[in-house]
């Protein structure tokens, strides 16, 4: 059984200064900094940001019932302003998931906006299809949210006209 879920989120940044956060390590950095309590911990187990990356997220108690999770970069597009990693241990794959990949674009919406589309596509057996309905879209709203007034505070304070 395959599903795919999907969420946008508005923000009143431009794209290209979102796409800063998203496309390497900075939202890993971004999260350890300030977001802990939301999102967990991040850490780089290999790599620089780019495809073939992998990175550890041990999650705050009672998150989702997972405890951590290792994922990898597999697409890293600058062009098109897409992220994709997918669970290679712990996780939605301790749950029984045989593929789940997270999937971050950033679209342009006019040049003082943007949407943050969040996904998540999974494959799992037939015989486990119940669990299917634990996929969730979840932790990346709400990482979008944190991230989004971060980044939109951020934007505010260095283009206060005088």
């Amino acid at each position: 059984m395959k599903g795919h879920l999907s969420h946008d989120y508005l923000l009143e940044v431009p794209a290209a200064v979102v796409w800063d956060t998203y496309r390497g390590l900075e939202l890993g950095k971004l999260v350890n900094q300030m977001f802990q309590d939301v999102v967990g911990t991040i850490e780089v187990v290999h790599g620089d940001g780019g495809v073939g990356t992998i990175l550890k997220i041990t999650f705050p108690p009672g998150a989702l019932g997972l405890s951590y999770m290792k994922e990898i970069f597999t697409k890293a597009d600058d062009e098109q302003r897409v992220k994709e990693s997918e669970i290679i241990e712990g996780g939605f794959k301790d749950f029984g998931f045989e593929v789940y990949r997270y999937r971050f674009q950033v679209i342009e919406k006019n040049g003082e906006s943007s949407i943050i589309r969040s996904s998540v596509e999974y494959e799992i057996d037939d015989k486990l299809q119940e669990i299917a309905s634990q996929a969730t879209t979840k932790q990346m709203e709400a990482l979008n949210e944190v991230v989004g007034k971060h980044l939109k505070q951020k934007w505010d304070s260095s283009n206060k006209k005088p």
